[in-house]
């Protein structure tokens, strides 16, 4: 059985790691990763953060106040010139691009007035030169951008090919260089040429690296277009606000292929890791409008106060919903596309940016592999409660490791294969476990549950390396209990009563068995033969024994007046109990197993049980569970008797009470009787008879005095030998 449990353990785990070296990818698995992604950036979101970048929002009320976009350049234009000649800023990027011309169809009238017939009239011309400006409104703009920090957004991917592209950051001239695999692009949408060549530069706004679900993650910060590489938008505007530093690309080799993979990029200080697409994690912030967010029209009309824009980067872009320009995030399901921008500047500038390097792939493979062997190990060998603190210990070390890498280093490293796999090998071993334990209980109660008390087989199924079913020597005790001259007593009665008889008999006799944590070993009709000590180890077993035959008197007392009610003969019993080494275990054939004892002491003891009715008293213990006992209890010897099929001599013993709790009467008649004994072994004859004849007088109910003053006079007249032990030889079942 052990077997099939470390098999589904090592499948499990198998599958697991076909799925991290893509043979067997997961879909399930590869969305649990990106939600515990998620999980992540919510739970170590900044409370606070020093914005560098400010979002200048062409919002609801710009477009109310404005008009509907797209506004005319010469907007754009004033929107410049205020933010870089009265709020000082230090930057500003698009989230837009500028493809198409500027003017509308009056303006193609005047120009076409202009170079046709009104070409020689002063005074149109002097009209025209004076609303040139107002006229020529993609000039005007291009102007406002020139010398200035300004920054185009443009769109790589396209089918086309339309606008001016941004000087690149980089050729692929080198075939070292050509074997990183960036991500290519046939096709771009750009700015015009006249408003190109005026900004500082320009960078992508697309995002191939958007996940299946639609979730904004990672952004690309460089793209290929024929030899050629271009940066984002983020990346161009983080340069600008760094000094504009040399962009230099650090590669390392793949471990999988023979391709090269660009490991960091490099702006003069500053580095950033880059994973195996170029790619980056975004470091959100917050949700959205975490970053501070100024409407248009009011810098136009310079109801902002100054302050907040000085020195700032600056990203124009939308929050209007109409302009369709909201993405989810890992924590807000429609955040403006200009706000990611920010995140990732904001990143890059103070070094947030996460990655997943090169050695995550190996890393997971390496630690599901470990946890799948380890686990399938340590998990069958421990309970489930130690399994359950087990498994918290190792979820916490596994979540908080990660989230320290996280933090402290911008690692983003696999969580949720490694913490599924947990969950579902613990799962499998304590359902097998259970199932087996099931399993296991059902034999438990097959084998024990008719004769043990229901708590010691929960016991033993907690102990089951324990016991041993196939047999085993152990000192234990043993007891024996029979209804005197039943035979004669069942004469008179129906099968039906005889039936109920001796299920009203056995049941209480059985529950204090139970109750004393005894095993029943087998019923013989109206005969009990109980032990203990087995199959669970019991250090007091002596005790249990006696208390429980003491109490099977006491309770058969009580059911008399029942059985006489009902017509029923009243019942006594013998017990005899002996304590000593006995072989238990499974004993029988093939057609028939039981769980039982087997053993010098068991016979003795079965002895003690028919010497009862000898002796005339309820319970005979052996010497060697007075030996166990005697301090809590006060007995009575009887004699020292030789068995059949047993040379030893055996001193035996009755259990008088509780130790101290005979009266002072009892005591007497127990010292008495012992010092009649110490006589009668000493051959004085004399002595021990004057004291038996008194307690006889006392107690002529008693047949143990009548014994020996019996043996007394045989003794006067057949003395015995001289070396005499004071025992007596019980040569045949009484």
């Amino acid at each position: 059985m052990q077997l099939t449990r470390y098999a589904l353990s090592i499948a499990l785990s198998i599958v697991f790691l076909l799925h991290v070296v893509d043979v067997l990818p997961l879909h399930y698995l590869a969305t649990l990763e990106r939600q515990s992604y998620d999980a992540r950036q919510r739970l170590t979101v900044p409370d606070r953060f020093h914005s560098q970048v400010v979002i200048v929002d062409i919002d609801e009320p710009s477009l109310s106040a404005i008009g509907r976009w797209p506004w005319s350049r010469s907007v754009l234009a004033d929107l410049v010139d205020t933010l870089f000649q009265d709020y000082r800023i230090q930057a500003i990027g698009f989230d837009m691009v500028f493809a198409e011309k500027d003017e509308d169809e009056g303006v193609k009238l005047l120009r076409r007035m202009v170079t046709g017939p009104l070409r020689e009239n002063r005074a149109f011309l002097r009209a025209y030169q004076n609303a040139v400006d107002e006229i020529q409104r993609d000039e005007r703009f291009g102007r406002s951008l020139n010398s200035r920090n300004t920054v185009l957004g443009f769109v790589m991917g396209t089918h086309t090919q339309k606008g001016m592209l941004p000087d690149p950051v980089a050729q692929l001239k080198r075939q070292r260089e050509q074997q990183i695999p960036f991500i290519s692009t046939k096709g771009y949408l750009a700015n015009l040429d006249i408003l190109q060549q005026s900004a500082r530069s320009a960078g992508f706004i697309d995002n191939p690296l958007i996940d299946d679900d639609g979730v904004f993650r990672r952004a690309l910060l460089l793209q290929d277009h024929r030899g050629a590489l271009y940066e984002s938008l983020a990346l161009a505007l983080s340069r600008l606000a760094l000094g504009s530093p040399k962009l230099e690309l650090m590669v390392r080799s793949n471990s999988t292929s023979d391709d090269l993979l660009l490991a960091q990029i490099k702006l003069g200080k500053n580095s950033i890791k880059v994973d195996a697409q170029t790619g980056v994690f975004i470091p959100y912030k917050g949700k959205r409008n975490s970053f501070p967010y100024l409407s248009a029209v009011g810098i136009l009309d310079k109801t902002i106060p100054f302050d907040s824009l000085r020195e700032k980067i600056v990203l124009l872009g939308t929050s209007a919903a109409g302009l369709h320009d909201l993405h989810p995030t890992p924590l807000d399901a429609a955040v403006p596309g200009v706000e990611i921008h920010a995140n990732i500047v904001q990143g890059i500038l103070d070094g947030t940016l996460k990655h997943q390097p090169a050695y995550a792939t190996v890393l997971e493979f390496l630690m599901l592999l470990v946890l799948g062997l380890s686990l399938t190990w340590l998990l069958p060998r421990i309970s489930p409660t130690r399994g359950l603190i087990f498994l918290v210990i190792l979820l916490f070390a596994i979540v908080s490791s990660n989230l320290l890498l996280w933090s402290s280093y911008q690692l983003v490293l696999p969580l949720a294969s490694p913490l599924l796999l947990i969950l579902l090998l613990f799962t499998v071993h304590m359902t097998y476990g259970l199932f087996i334990e099931t399993r296991k209980k059902q034999r438990l109660n097959e084998l024990f549950g008719h004769y043990v008390p229901p708590e010691l087989v929960e016991q033993i199924s907690l102990n089951m390396r324990d016991i041993k079913l196939d047999g085993e020597i152990r000192e234990m005790t043993v007891l024996f209990s029979d209804v005197r001259d039943f035979t004669a007593l069942s004469e008179g009665l129906e099968p039906e009563e005889l039936t109920q008889l001796i299920n009203s008999f056995l049941t209480p006799m059985t529950a204090i068995i139970h109750h004393h944590r005894g095993t029943i070993d087998k019923y013989m009709g109206d005969a009990v033969m109980a032990f203990w000590g087995a199959p669970l180890q019991d250090s007091r077993h002596a005790w249990h024994a006696l208390c429980a035959a003491i109490q099977m008197v006491q309770r058969l007392n009580e059911l008399s007046a029942e059985f006489r009610a009902r017509g029923w003969p009243e019942l006594h019993i013998g017990i005899g109990i002996n304590t000593g080494t006995m072989n238990v275990g499974n004993k029988g054939s093939e057609f028939r197993v039981d769980y039982t004892v087997l053993g010098d002491a068991v016979n003795l003891a079965s002895r003690l049980e028919d010497l009862t009715k000898f002796y005339g008293v309820d319970i005979i213990v052996g010497e060697n569970t007075y030996a166990a006992v005697n301090e809590f209890f006060d007995f009575l010897e009887l004699d020292r008797v030789k068995v059949k099929g047993r040379e030893a001599t055996v001193a035996i013993y009755q259990p008088l009470g509780l130790a101290d709790a005979l009266s002072d009467s009892e005591r007497a008649d127990q010292e008495c009787f012992q010092l009649a004994l110490e006589h009668f072994r000493e051959s004085d004859w004399d002595q021990a008879e004057q004291r038996l004849v008194a307690l006889n007088e006392a107690h002529p109910e008693r047949r143990l005095y009548s014994i020996y003053l019996d043996r007394i006079r045989h003794y006067r007249e057949s003395p015995p030998p001289a070396n005499w032990d004071g025992s007596f030889s019980h040569t045949s079942s009484l």
